[in-house]
């Protein structure tokens, strides 16, 4: 599959399996997993196994999974629909990294990183990842977490299958610039 094709393929599964299942009926279990024969068969653009595969393995960020069986797929994080994605409590390391628009930032001091409209804030182990977050929205600017203080404190991190740390909110009192 050609690489813009292969791009248009895997925004379409990230939508259907992060915000809008109903857009093409799919049924999707608690945790998120939706079967591929399903996906196949209801897709209006024809779409194949080795497509959906395809599109899994090549995505950098690795924003799918696919069952151990081999049946299933989901989205590893981003969701804005009811998912338990069963992931456990982690501790985090002392610091995490979160990618924003400059715009953003007066808010952010204010309020602090708030989740909007996902189930958790993402967090990335490294600034370089969060730069690029960042840039997706404008001029970009990282913010350091405070990460290691805010567990301490009781708050509860999860690590992603994909690596994005997440976690409810981000208070100002942990942000740094």
């Amino acid at each position: 599959m050609e690489k813009k094709e292969l791009r248009a393929r895997s925004k379409f599964l990230s939508y259907l399996l992060r915000h809008k299942p109903e857009t093409l009926q799919l049924t999707m279990d608690p945790q998120g997993w939706v079967t591929i024969d399903e996906i196949i068969d209801k897709s209006e653009h024809p779409i194949t196994r080795s497509q959906i595969e395809e599109i899994v393995v090549s995505n950098s960020k690795q924003r799918f999974a696919i069952s151990a069986d081999g049946k299933k797929i989901r989205a590893n994080q981003g969701h804005s629909i009811p998912i338990d994605l069963g992931l456990p409590e982690c501790r985090p390391p002392e610091m995490l990294f979160h990618g924003t628009a400059a715009s953003n930032i007066e808010a952010i001091r204010t309020e602090g990183l708030t989740r909007q409209n996902r189930h958790h804030v993402h967090l990335s182990s490294d600034a370089q990842t969060a730069r690029q977050v960042g840039m997706r929205h404008g001029k970009p600017v990282v913010l350091v977490v405070e990460a290691g203080q805010m567990h301490a404190s009781g708050h509860v991190f999860l690590l992603s299958e994909n690596g994005v740390w997440l976690c409810d909110q981000v208070p100002p009192l942990f942000l740094r610039p």
